[in-house]
Formats: structure tokens, C-alpha cells, sequence
């Protein structure tokens, strides 16, 4: 495993500070509506971001806008991080409830 690799498997994966008390079920209800829209936006970035760096590569001699798939990787993590809260995988909220690491 890459640097890279083990850096995001780090951020997935990582120690996160599970809440004391779990919310009850109508406030988890509620972050679950908002956080499936967060990601329905999220991935509409994604599709826009995916775009751009193809018309960069295609301008850039198939060169990546190094800054632009960091992003794609951050937006990457935080999906997963929403979708194992979507899905009771943990109880730690993604950002904007935590640090966006």
C-alpha cells in the first residue's frame, strides 16, 4: 500500500470519536434527510469536477490538475464518511458536525 493509499485508508478508517450519546431516532432522522441531500449535491460537484479534469487533461497532454483530483479525493472521503453514517456503520456525523480532516 502507497502513501497515498494508506493516508486516505487513515481518514477513513482512522480513530474518530464516536458521540457519548447516540441521538434519538427523530434527530437521527433529521441528519440522515439532511445528509442525503448534502451528498446528492456532492455528487453533482463530483460530476462537474469530472468533467473539468477531463477538459484539462485533454488541453494538458493527459496531465491532471493536481489540485482538482486532491479535491475529488477529499470529496471521496467525505461521501464515505456520510454513507457510514446513512448507514448505522457509526454514529460520527460527517462534516460540518466534525473536523474535516
Amino acid at each position: 500500500m502507497d502513501h497515498d493509499e494508506a493516508k486516505i485508508e487513515g481518514r477513513l478508517h482512522g480513530e474518530q470519536i464516536e458521540p457519548e450519546q447516540p441521538d434519538n431516532m427523530l434527530q437521527r432522522f433529521i441528519y440522515m434527510v439532511l445528509i442525503a441531500i448534502m451528498i446528492s449535491v456532492a455528487q453533482t460537484v463530483l460530476g462537474v469536477a469530472t468533467i473539468v479534469q477531463f477538459v484539462v487533461m485533454v488541453v494538458n497532454n493527459q496531465q491532471p490538475n493536481e489540485r482538482l483530483a486532491d479535491f475529488g479525493t477529499d470529496l471521496g472521503v467525505w461521501i464515505a464518511k456520510a454513507a457510514r453514517f446513512q448507514t448505522a456503520a457509526s454514529n460520527v456525523k460527517p462534516w460540518p458536525w466534525t473536523e474535516l480532516d
